[in-house]
């Protein structure tokens, strides 16, 4: 018996990459799943309803359960039918996984305004309205389990300013929703994969990082990954369906207690993040600060030490 049986699990952007790979696990532990993905591409132009009916054979063709829906999820409307295929077809939610998004790189000075507002709407606006119309049927059931993809971009990286935007609004949303729910038997956490998938085949010579740029990895702390030569199975590192194990068991019974929380997935290697947290403060003692204590103090203190992107 599989760690999902009986489990109904929407998992959006399920047509590829983690998303497909996270559908796919599930459907192997026994869940019946929704496969929510327009088909669009990574940029977030065009749509194709047969990749997410694709994932779907794949899944029955194994002699598990699943279904499309391929609306547009930075939509309510989208958002609600995913849902809502899920109940009128399983008869509850007990699982979701948001991992649809799209990526428009481009330097700061370059960005348009649409351009910000696309990847936005695509990404944090389409886990919004799926975590909002499964969290209806949640809170009647008393449970549920929703995991959000998001990334190390916002973290700070170069030429995605709309992505890392995006991808910040997630860890918030997630955080927050944890709170809305965690009292009803819901838990909310977010997950931030390295992996090799369309959005993150490699960066272009106008967006590589400039030689002494600290990427996302480094500003987070996360050590130098462990040596790939010594890796076992028939698949590499960084490939997807590395990541699907993790949140999968985020969708499971097992994980009741773990609310609000930053995971992060990559190869043989799962670690958490901590919370933000204030590291340090200077105090004023019951009045506001002059900007001329500032110029003394923040070199002395605050700022003492601190470590800049570029250098």
């Amino acid at each position: 018996m599989g760690a999902l049986e009986g489990k109904s699990v929407v998992v959006t952007g399920g047509g590829r990459g983690i998303g497909r790979a996270v559908a796919l696990l599930a459907a192997r532990e026994g869940a019946s799943v929704v496969v929510a993905d327009d088909g669009r591409e990574i940029d977030g132009t065009g749509s194709n309803p047969a990749i997410a009916q694709a994932v779907v054979d794949e899944i029955k063709g194994a002699g598990g359960k699943a279904l499309a829906a391929t609306g547009d999820l930075a939509t309510m409307a989208g958002g609600e039918a995913a849902i809502r295929a899920a109940l009128d077809t399983y008869g509850r939610v007990d699982g979701l996984v948001t991992s649809a998004g799209i990526r428009r790189d481009s330097p700061i000075w370059q960005m348009t305004s649409k351009d910000f507002k696309d990847v936005v709407d695509s990404n944090t606006k389409a886990a919004f309205t799926v975590t909002k119309t499964a969290a209806i049927a949640m809170r009647q059931q008393r449970y549920g389990r929703i995991v959000m993809m998001t990334s190390d971009y916002g973290l700070g990286s170069v030429g995605a300013a709309n992505y890392a935007a995006a991808s910040e609004g997630i860890m918030g949303f997630s955080r927050t929703a944890a709170r809305d729910l965690g009292r009803y038997g819901i838990t909310v956490n977010a997950l931030s994969p390295l992996a090799r998938t369309r959005s993150f085949g490699g960066q272009s010579d106008e967006l590589r990082p400039p030689a002494g740029t600290m990427s996302a990895e480094e500003m987070a702390w996360i050590a130098t990954p462990l040596p790939t030569r010594e890796w076992e199975g028939d698949v590499l590192p960084d490939d997807p369906s590395g990541v699907a194990p993790l949140a999968c068991y985020l969708l499971t019974e097992g994980a009741s207690e773990i609310n609000g929380q930053l995971f992060g997935s990559r190869g043989g290697e799962i670690y958490l993040y901590t919370q933000p947290q204030i590291e340090r403060q200077i105090l004023s003692y019951g009045r506001r600060f002059t900007m001329a204590e500032l110029d003394e103090q923040m070199p002395r203190s605050l700022a003492n030490g601190v470590t800049r992107p570029l250098r």
